[in-house]
């Protein structure tokens, strides 16, 4: 019988999607996979209702329905800071899931290495090895998450083509200060490489760390893909919707990447979505006003368990430390608290390349009265645990 291709064995399904299964068998508060249980805006929800009505049925531009994009350079143009062409400098795709492969796909061939700090985002290193690039990890060192420079110039300097960079962070929450993102510029400069920039939580940052688009720095334009999505700003998680921002040399490419993809991203949902590139600033001032609120709710039952856990500077995660709780693994630890605590996490291992299994990651993206039930537990539970 012929065999599949090897490169599928190097890595596992999702660990998330696989927690949040595990987390439907039992009935327990899902707090895995990072994704609301709360409604978008309203005017949002109201502009789906009219696109749905509307003629919006076959296939938008397959890099992006024209108003889309439209509005999706002026929303950008307006927090980045720099002139942005819906026509040149874009392009739609199928959430940022798609971006990030898109991205690594316009920008690595095969045999290419890429550099991946670790904790990372699950998808990033099957991004490279799917691509047939070869992640090169570094690591993060917690509490805060900081690199060594030694150990990031030596990677660079084995000739790598790309450096992925999620921020703010998924898992750890970090925000890259502007002189760690200056270091970086550097030593992309210096070895000619590419940078992969993931900012989905670019609205989700906790004073006062201040987030810093890659794009915006001194000589970056031309090198960076920047990748993002209106998942988490707008709470629409399943619509799918993300983009690429990159200059037209970049763009021309990622285009092609992207066609054969999945040819183009919702029409309907698109033209929807219209009306949250629109939002005044005062949305995203409520939006982080929201997570702050969420965050200290969240981890204030964090602090009553008595165990140590990760205060995250942006996003909507933070690593909680199981180490002293004595099972042999996080995975164990994380199917325990799903089964007898009922609060469902994310075993840390699945987002670090050395061996890692003191953490469980959380996230907190709900209600509030959710956030106290899933904290209510986690304090009976590990207390008695």
């Amino acid at each position: 019988m012929p065999q599949p291709a090897r490169r599928l064995e190097v890595f596992t399904e999702s660990v998330i999607r696989e927690m949040t299964r595990l987390s439907n068998r039992h009935g327990s508060i899902n707090l895995a996979q990072g994704f609301p249980d709360f409604d978008p805006p309203t005017e949002l929800i109201d502009a789906l209702a009219t696109a749905i009505r509307g003629p919006h049925h076959q296939y938008a531009v397959t890099w992006g329905a024209p108003r889309f994009r439209q509005a999706l350079a002026k929303k950008n143009e307006r927090f980045m800071g720099r002139e942005i062409d819906p026509d040149r400098h874009l392009v739609v795709t199928c959430g940022s899931t798609e971006a990030m492969m898109a991205a690594m796909m316009t920008a690595c061939d095969p045999g290419d290495k890429v550099i991946v700090f670790s904790p990372f985002y699950e998808n990033y290193a099957a991004d490279a090895i799917l691509s047939g690039a070869v992640p090169v990890h570094v690591p993060l060192y917690a509490p805060h998450f900081t690199f060594d420079r030694d150990e990031l110039s030596r990677a660079f300097a084995t000739g790598v083509k790309a450096i992925v960079i999620c921020n703010p962070a998924n898992p750890s929450g970090k925000v890259f200060t502007r002189e760690e993102l200056l270091f970086i510029a550097g030593l992309a400069e210096e070895h000619d490489a590419f940078v992969l920039m993931d900012e989905v939580y670019e609205h989700i940052v906790y004073a006062p760390h201040q987030h810093t688009y890659f794009a915006t720095l001194p000589g970056m334009w031309e090198r960076t893909l920047s990748c993002g999505s209106l998942s988490k700003t707008y709470s629409i998680t399943g619509w799918r919707l993300g983009h690429i921002i990159a200059p037209e040399r970049l763009i021309s490419r990622a285009r092609k990447v992207h066609d054969f993809l999945t040819v183009g991203a919702a029409a309907p949902l698109q033209e929807a979505a219209v009306t949250a590139l629109e939002f005044p600033d005062s949305y995203y001032t409520e939006l982080q006003r929201e997570y702050d609120v969420k965050r200290d709710v969240f981890l204030d039952y964090l602090k009553q368990t008595g165990l140590s856990y990760t205060e995250p500077q942006g996003a909507y995660y933070t690593l909680l430390d199981i180490s002293s709780l004595g099972f042999k693994t996080d995975t164990e630890a994380a199917e325990w608290m799903t089964r007898e605590v009922g609060v469902t996490g994310v075993p840390g291992s699945s987002f670090f390349r050395e061996p890692e299994h003191r953490f469980i990651r959380f996230h907190f993206a709900k209600k509030e009265e959710t956030l106290r039930a899933a904290g209510e537990k986690l304090v009976s539970g590990l207390k008695r645990g």
